[in-house]
């Protein structure tokens, strides 16, 4: 059934290879489900109905990319749009998270006609070639930078922004264990790697005071989400705040969706002959369909997660590892204690790792010719150093256009790039 159902024998895979991918996808996301409660409870939610509303809404999305594309992409609420969510829609502007969640909504529905009508597909599409590996490249460095934040391997510095954290920290310790071991597993070609790296540093993790075991009982029914399901206010929909708001939800998820699926192709050699995605409108019919449902169960924007590369990178390559996502996702529900030990010193060298390993497609970008490694250089360094996919996007198209422009290389732009471009300059002029 799994082999008619994913085509593993045709993708050169096996059950085994999938379900470790699926398991070490889930470990290096699992944060989400501590992270995501905190910040949206900024707001007024209720923290323990949001863990359940984080939980089903990633299972809902994944199953869907699982089952209707077939792809081993993993998708949960979004990092930096819960921040928007919580922090500028409601703590900034004022508005209430009701009304917050109703721009979500909307935004989901709009995505669900985007979709059916191929306007996104047509958008992924639309990135030249070399600008696909840029963003794999990117994505490779934005990823590896949060794994060394994470574990306070790197840390704030108000005079160069960013500096060495404390090395005798127990934090860094671990991550450093975590990443000598891993790192031989890997020239070893022992399979599973990543996720012997996770398991290990977590247990090293137990004496050096950084992995806290788990109070009472580790199996526990999930709390209910009455408190914010289907908690909508569409009293203030037609303001200009909507607009604005709901411009800003979609196109950071748009291009946040969008990089994440071109990079984490590229680096897994799924794009056709054509640089395209392989059934791409499937794919973004679920990121659709997990934030139009997440909104109703009462959680942010559900975008496709950019650690969808470690399962990659552990020999993923169909929807059974992100079946086995959504399998993980379930079982936290009831051993949310369990999963919520893990530390991000223990996953982060696991993101620092496959960071590098999304790095290789920058050798297939012609460096030769300036008007495409010019835009695909500003990709990949604008990603780490503005902290959003979206915008390395936004900078190596723009450049793009602009290059080919003014170097006389017109015909070299699609009709959709010079839209893009156009509203792109929209989005820093709003």
């Amino acid at each position: 059934m799994l082999e008619k159902l994913f085509k593993l024998t045709q993708n050169k895979t096996s059950v085994k290879t999938e379900v470790v991918a699926g398991i070490t996808t889930f470990m290096t996301m699992a944060y989400i489900l501590a992270v995501n409660p905190t910040i949206l409870s900024e707001t007024g939610m209720d923290k323990n109905a949001l863990f359940t509303a984080t939980a089903v809404a990633s299972i809902v999305a994944t199953l869907v990319m699982a089952l209707l594309a077939n792809l081993p992409f993993a998708l949960a609420p979004g990092m930096g749009l819960n921040a928007f969510f919580a922090f500028t829609v409601c703590l900034g502007m004022g508005f209430s998270w009701e009304f917050a969640l109703t721009a979500v909504f909307i935004e989901g529905i709009i995505f669900l006609i985007l979709t059916a009508f191929n306007i996104r597909e047509l958008i992924v599409n639309a990135i030249p070639i070399n600008l696909k590996h840029a963003v794999s490249a990117g994505i490779g460095l934005f990823i590896a930078f949060i794994g060394m934040q994470g574990s306070g391997l790197i840390v704030n510095n108000d005079a160069t922004l960013v500096g060495l954290g404390d090395m005798s920290s127990p934090t860094v310790l671990v991550t450093l264990f975590g990443l000598l071991l891993t790192g031989v597993l890997l020239a070893l070609r022992v399979k599973g790697a990543l996720l012997i790296g996770i398991f290990a540093s977590t247990v090293l993790g137990i004496p050096l005071g950084v992995t806290h075991l788990p109070e009472g009982h580790v199996l526990s029914l999930p709390p209910s989400i009455a408190p914010i399901a289907f908690k909508f206010d569409f009293s203030k929909v037609f303001s200009l705040d909507m607009v604005i708001i709901l411009f800003t939800f979609l196109f950071v998820d748009m291009f946040d969706t969008v990089g994440t699926l071109v990079g984490v192709s590229s680096k897994a050699n799924m794009l056709d002959s054509e640089g395209r995605v392989p059934r791409v409108k499937q794919a973004l019919f679920a990121d659709a369909v997990g934030t139009t449902f997440g909104a109703m169960l009462g959680t942010s924007t559900v975008t496709t997660y950019v650690e969808s590369a470690s399962g990659v990178a552990e020999g993923g390559k169909t929807g059974l590892t992100s079946l086995t996502v959504a399998g993980m996702f379930f079982l936290a529900l009831f051993l949310a204690p369990l999963f919520l030990m893990v530390p991000g010193a223990a996953t982060a060298p696991a993101l620092i790792l496959v960071g590098s390993f999304m790095m290789s497609p920058i050798l297939k970008i012609n460096f030769d010719d300036y008007t495409e490694s010019i835009p695909a250089f500003l990709t990949i360094i604008m990603m780490p150093l503005t902290y959003s996919i979206a915008e390395g996007i936004v900078f190596g198209m723009l450049s793009y256009v602009l290059l080919k422009v003014l170097s006389g290389k017109m015909k070299d732009v699609s009709v959709i790039m010079y839209v893009l471009a156009v509203l792109f300059v929209l989005k820093f002029l709003v």
